[in-house]
């Protein structure tokens, strides 16, 4: 597994990723862990949240986005 060194973290963020971990009873790295793993997580996880995104979006005309095209909004 790699290791990653972040730097110029505030004060008041790691006393708040500390606290969250405590409240959890989990070390401050593992609650980092969890929240990357949680907004990043597994590419297959990640590729379906966005397929589900771009279904819930209205689809247009082509006629209407060729004419948005001639009016240069695209």
């Amino acid at each position: 597994m790699a290791t990653i060194t972040i730097r110029n973290i505030s004060d008041e963020l790691v006393a708040r990723i500390k606290r969250l971990a405590g409240q959890k009873g989990i070390s401050m790295e593992q609650e980092v862990r969890d929240l990357l793993q949680k907004r990043y997580g597994e590419r297959n996880e990640v590729l379906a949240r966005i397929r589900q995104r771009a279904e819930a979006l209205p689809m247009e005309q082509e006629s209407q986005v060729q004419s948005w095209k001639s009016e240069g909004r695209l």
